[in-house]
């Protein structure tokens, strides 16, 4: 049984309720394309950056499994040769006046969640500055370090202020759309459904999550505007879990679902789909009660504390907000991710494409 709290289910699918609110959808959708006729009639002056962007965002509400996706990209770039650094809108930080620089002990409260598990998984490797002006965190990280040659910004294909010149096989800044198993849902933009902006949008290509086992999902989603377009599927795979308090004592998911029953399990994630999580850890053999939050929902010991269960499993996206908490019941699952070779040849090709400014009188 799943206790979920979590976006309509309407969203998934066309009905009643979808059908109501369609109206109010449909403005929306006319706001998006006068932005866009605003932009391709060049109203609306932005300076391109000096470097490289490349952009992994949704155009799905709710998460997608975007930061895995740019903690992999970071590491690969890295070993290419190159020097990302990396920008987040700091979703969830409070009093934020200035672009900050994250690092593995920053508090989460003030930067946001996202940005501290990719400070912790990178082990610092790579400048991390949140702001919700995008530009203004780019500008910080370039004075700061001058030789960041490459820039990801986790999220943010809606920021229109973040120029940047589609590669669309010809530029040298990418935009990637990542897509799960949930596809579009009901293909209606907000509120009728879950989408941004209409999935028609150009992209340089879109990236496909989920894990190995998933493989067999993705055809019912590869649907007729997917069809010609360039896609990389992305399989993830779930790591040995630790504890939250003492990364040092691991145990893998098969002892834990050979060591507890079913019902003394108790799986927590507050990320953009929590149903995918529940689904992998049920793939290696754990069948646990899961409790669905909303997407950067904050965790506190009194939360866990009413939990029966003898062991709780989280993501490692929520356990950055629970590092004060000492509940030695409470485990994090790590999910680990990699780029193909053959989509780092190709962002290879295009990163090394020469600068189009140079070019513009």
């Amino acid at each position: 049984m799943h206790i979920i709290r979590k976006a309509p289910q309407f969203w998934e699918r066309r009905g009643p309720s979808s059908l109501l609110l369609w109206p109010l959808s449909y403005l929306y959708g006319l706001v998006i394309r006068a932005r866009q006729l605003f932009a391709d009639l060049d109203l609306i002056k932005t300076k391109p950056q000096p470097v490289p962007i490349i952009i992994v965002g949704n155009i799905r509400v709710g998460g997608t499994g975007k930061t895995p996706i740019v903690i992999a990209l970071a590491e690969r770039l890295a070993q290419l040769g190159w020097k990302p650094g990396i920008i987040n809108r700091g979703y969830g930080a409070t009093n934020q006046t200035i672009p900050m620089q994250v690092t593995s002990d920053s508090d989460p409260a003030l930067v946001g969640d996202e940005p501290v598990l990719i400070a912790q998984r990178t082990a610092n490797q790579f400048p991390i500055w949140v702001f919700p002006k995008r530009n203004h965190s780019i500008a910080a990280m370039l004075k700061q370090d001058p030789s960041i040659n490459v820039i990801i910004s986790d999220d943010g294909l809606q920021h229109r202020d973040l120029a940047r010149w589609p590669a669309r096989e010809g530029g040298r800044d990418i935009e990637f759309v990542v897509r799960d198993q949930r596809g579009e849902g009901n293909g209606f933009l907000l509120p009728a459904g879950p989408l941004r902006e209409p999935a028609s949008r150009e992209r340089d290509a879109t990236l496909i999550t989920g894990s190995s086992s998933d493989r067999t999902t993705y055809p019912a989603i590869m649907d007729e505007y997917f069809l010609g377009r360039r896609a990389f599927t992305l399989q993830s795979e779930l790591g040995i879990p630790y504890q939250l308090q003492n990364r040092n004592n691991t145990q893998s998911l098969q002892a834990i679902a050979d060591t507890f029953l079913p019902n003394a399990i108790t799986a927590v994630a507050a990320i953009g789909n929590p149903q995918r999580f529940f689904d992998d850890l049920l793939k290696q053999g754990v069948a646990a009660k899961g409790i669905a939050l909303g997407d950067h929902a904050p965790l506190t010991a009194e939360f866990f504390s009413a939990i029966q269960a003898q062991r709780i499993l989280i993501t490692e996206k929520d356990a950055v907000k629970c590092q004060q908490i000492p509940d030695e019941r409470i485990w994090v699952v790590p999910m680990h991710l990699s780029i193909t070779e053959s989509m780092a040849e190709w962002l290879q090709s295009i990163l090394l494409r020469p600068d189009p400014n140079r070019y513009t009188l």
